[in-house]
């Protein structure tokens, strides 16, 4: 059975072609700066070929006709005839309360349904349902299944997901918290609690998402209990072009003082905000290039990144009560030994010390990178929310 998964981020898009019931992965890639002057294609092959190259990729659809491309076409396909490609697994951002769980798209209902949630995930479910849409033309005879980011969080208490506004609006729209990158915390937390021997229903850890997008995730018992992300993924940390946490006030400043619209106001938090917001642009290995050469906005930038992360490590120490491990995944999360220990120094107060060393190391395996006599594990764990998205397609499916 081949499943494909197609994972739409604000800016790029992953995919991977899996063999179930084996799980090998036939092909994978990543369609990246999707929005900006010219894109980028990286498309690796179960050969151990890879093939990169460079293309103006305006917007969500182009990309995902690029990868059918990719899939069908010249002397690299894998896939000869669409109907090889039995069902389609899609991240899907925000599935509000109406959709907790993975779900068949089987009907232009449920499609409507999803539009009805793209506000509150502007940068992420019109790109999701596109992905859908696409796919239905280009695989028509495959299943279409959604995977939402949120559906892992919805063990969070009502004390940590409700918001201390009219009672109307929760019971009548539905405003709360949600919490997203929730296949990439369920599937590193379960990832953590393998590699360490513990049993999940024991295992306490934060998980640290650090991408373009950013979010945190306190895992009790392995369940989220509580997330830095909220009703949308603008709050918690800071991220690429969005600015975590302010004070809402801010908004009404925009609108009354600046006499800003609200769809002005909606792009300036969410495409021009954040790293963008304070350095120009929203890459961090760039930033990173520039705080080396002392650009003292990339100082600034990635001084306030870092805190925004310790800030949440303090208080869910609290709310776990005991750590047994500190995760740190995503791309940034995974490649960056400067950002880790920048998050790591000086938490000796909580048991946590780094191995300067083991930090250092280049690697893509699971790994500790801790002291022996630290406290709490530190983990380098790549995520595979594709991975996760397949698993959760194929139990649907049966």
């Amino acid at each position: 059975m081949k499943i494909l998964i197609l994972n739409a981020g604000s800016s790029s898009l992953k995919y991977q072609l899996f063999e179930f019931p084996d799980k090998k992965v036939l092909v994978s890639g990543l369609v990246e700066k999707i929005g900006e002057t010219m894109g980028r294609v990286k498309h690796d092959l179960l050969t151990g070929q890879s093939i990169s190259y460079e293309i103006e990729v305006s917007n969500h659809q182009i990309a995902l006709e690029e990868v059918a491309s990719l899939l069908l076409k010249g002397k690299n396909a894998v896939v000869h005839d669409t109907d090889e490609i039995q069902a389609v697994g899609h991240r899907v951002v925000h599935g509000g309360e109406k959709f907790s769980a993975p779900t068949l798209i089987h009907s232009e209902e449920i499609l409507g349904e999803l539009r009805d949630l793209s506000y509150l995930a502007p940068l992420h479910n019109p790109a999701n349902i596109t992905g859908i849409e696409v796919a239905m033309r280009v695989f028509p005879n495959a299943k279409q299944v959604a995977v939402f980011d949120t559906a892992f969080h919805q063990t969070l208490p009502d004390y940590v997901y409700r918001y201390a506004v009219p009672n109307e609006l929760y019971n009548e729209h539905g405003l709360r918290a949600y919490g997203f990158h929730g296949t990439s915390h369920q599937y590193v937390a379960w990832e953590g609690a393998r590699f360490l021997g513990i049993d999940l229903v024991r295992f306490n850890a934060i998980s640290i998402h650090l991408g373009n997008g950013c979010s945190m995730t306190a895992v009790k018992e392995g369940k989220s209990v509580d997330t830095s992300m909220g009703l949308t993924p603008m709050g918690g940390l800071i991220m690429g072009s969005r600015p975590g946490d302010f004070d809402p006030s801010l908004i009404l400043f925009l609108g009354k003082t600046l006499k800003m619209d609200l769809n002005e106001v909606d792009s300036l938090l969410n495409k021009k905000s954040g790293l963008k917001g304070l350095t120009g642009e929203n890459d961090l290995r760039e930033i990173l290039h520039r705080y080396d050469n002392h650009d003292p906005l990339a100082q600034l930038a990635i001084h306030m990144y870092i805190y925004r992360i310790r800030k949440y490590i303090g208080a869910y120490a609290v709310v776990l009560g005991r750590i047994d491990a500190i995760i740190f995944t995503a791309g940034v999360g995974e490649n960056s030994a400067f950002i880790r220990e920048g998050v790591c120094a000086d938490l000796d107060i909580l048991g946590i010390k780094l191995d300067r060393q083991l930090n250092a190391v280049d690697s893509k395996a699971a790994r500790e990178i801790q002291q022996a006599d630290s406290l709490v594990k530190l983990l380098v764990i790549p995520t595979n929310e594709e991975l996760e998205i397949a698993n959760e397609t194929v139990k649907l499916l049966g």
